[in-house]
């Protein structure tokens, strides 16, 4: 398995970014606390080099770029963990919204595993996100491809997954494009997609807590969420059945 293949894939998508906006530091902040020994105190130049950032907070406060934020890193080959911001045009977001992807890459192994859903709260809730997720590598490709359009994106979703619509065609930036291993719904996402029903949500409630601006973390399944064993592949078409609004599925 390549290093790729072998990686945690955290993404969450947030509000823009605006003015001297302290959430970039907030993430790096809660990526440390989550993963103790953890400092990404170094980033990679336009011409590929790697610096070092002596004064790191200070100065990604004067990196923004253009709306996002640049990569920074650990610099450990061995145990590569990377992080950075995007920015999405109005046009492109969902709701017609400007807003922030966060994305970060850990190694999949049983360190990250055991803090994987304090990496996600933390990235999350730094970044005040609407929703997010972290989804091993593979699985993540697979839930990618669910995102169809018959003119821009024409085909099949794998393994009999739904058909999930393109960001720019869901009514709000709350509403989640698909599901992961471990999903961040915010209070708003949560309210969206109708998030927890008692009735309903035993199992996905058995593995969820709350966060402390009231939003959710909800995990799938007890192991990271692989798609070639049957059950797991089960409770991820499950979870699509119980959240017809996510992906924008229940409007026309």
């Amino acid at each position: 398995m390549t290093m790729m293949q072998n990686t945690l894939g955290i993404k969450v998508h947030a509000p823009a970014l605006v003015g001297d906006d302290s959430r970039p530091v907030a993430v790096i902040h809660a990526m440390e606390r989550a993963l103790p020994g953890l400092r990404l105190e170094w980033t990679v130049s336009d011409d590929h080099q790697i610096l070092h950032l002596p004064q790191r907070d200070a100065w990604l406060a004067q990196a923004k770029r253009n709306g996002g934020f640049p990569l920074v890193c650990n610099n450990d080959e061995h145990y590569p963990v990377m992080l950075s911001g995007l920015a999405l045009s109005a046009k492109s977001g969902a709701g017609g919204q400007a807003l922030l992807d966060v994305h970060a890459k850990v190694p999949l192994d049983a360190n990250s595993i055991s803090a994987a859903a304090d990496l996600l709260e933390g990235v999350a809730e730094g970044a005040r996100a609407f929703w997010g997720q972290a989804t091993p590598f593979e699985a993540g490709v697979e839930i990618s491809r669910q995102t169809r359009d018959p003119m821009r994106k024409p085909g099949t979703p794998p393994r009999g997954l739904p058909a999930l619509k393109l960001p720019e065609y869901l009514r709000s930036p709350a509403t989640p494009y698909h599901l992961g291993w471990l999903n961040y719904w915010s209070a708003a996402a949560a309210r969206a997609i109708g998030f927890p029903d008692t009735a309903r949500d035993d199992e996905l409630l058995s593995r969820a807590r709350r966060t402390a601006s009231g939003g959710w973390v909800v995990q799938l399944t007890d192991a990271p969420l692989d798609l070639d064993d049957p059950a797991h592949l089960d409770v991820l078409k499950r979870a699509y059945e119980r959240f017809p609004e996510i992906g924008g599925r229940s409007t026309p």
